[in-house]
């Protein structure tokens, strides 16, 4: 299977430091990832680049192991967090920050995702999109108990409070699936900044365009509604 794929990053209309990172393996296209610091400028930033590089490193490192992949991106995730702690223990300064991430990957015959926290990745096949991950969030627990309505969820004062991101020594939850894919599917990788902004129903139609014009128009969409944070997208394309 072949891919195309694009990323694009914007610091919005809002803020004053990008504190969003995403990684786009090219040319292999092995991997994608991004992810959302928090923190203070300095931290929220420093988090997401750590995130990136530890878990770019340590997959590139052990890429051809006989290693499981489930195993593989556990361990990637796993040298991310530390990576954070190390830095904040170094640094008192950052000693709040953290980041969410979330990584699509392909490998061998299988296809798989990988995140933590609320930036999510998506799948457009046919028309139909897909939330693929499932967010990390108070709001999020509550839509799936029945205590909140998804249209709710989108105003709620507590919808970017995080039950999980990188960064914590209390983390528990990596959420690993397969990915199912099929040529013509379009994968998008993007940060609540996106989605914050842009319904569902405009993503779907916009990821119908090349990689790179979606890119575009996504971000140009968020920024239109208001840009109240960093927007990140990363766009794959199978054919």
């Amino acid at each position: 299977m072949k891919l195309r794929f694009t990323g694009l990053s914007d610091l919005g209309l809002v803020r004053s430091v990008n504190q969003d990172s995403y990684y786009v393996d090219d040319p292999g296209g092995r991997f994608f990832i991004v992810a959302d610091g928090m923190g203070g400028h300095a931290g929220g930033q420093e988090a997401s680049s750590i995130a990136i590089k530890e878990i770019q490193a340590y997959l590139e490192k052990h890429w051809d192991d006989p290693t499981a992949t489930d195993i593989l991106l556990e361990q990637a995730f796993s040298q991310a967090n530390q990576g954070i702690l190390k830095d904040q223990s170094e640094h008192p300064d950052r000693g709040d920050m953290g980041t969410t991430a979330v990584l699509l990957l392909f490998r061998g015959e299988a296809s798989w995702a990988a995140h933590v926290g609320d930036s999510r990745l998506y799948r457009l096949r046919a028309a139909n999109l897909e939330q693929v991950t499932e967010d990390h969030t108070w709001v999020a627990r509550a839509i799936k108990n029945g205590d909140l309505t998804r249209e709710e969820a989108r105003i709620h004062p507590w919808r970017h409070v995080l039950s999980q991101c990188l960064g914590r020594k209390d983390i528990y939850q990596i959420d690993l699936q397969t990915v199912e894919v099929q040529p013509g599917d379009r994968f998008l990788l993007c940060s609540d900044g996106l989605t914050e902004e842009v319904p569902d129903e405009l993503i779907s139609k916009l990821l119908a365009e090349t990689p790179e014009q979606a890119a575009q128009m996504l971000v140009e969409e968020a920024k239109e509604a208001g840009g109240s944070d960093n927007i990140t997208v990363v766009i794959v394309e199978t054919f």
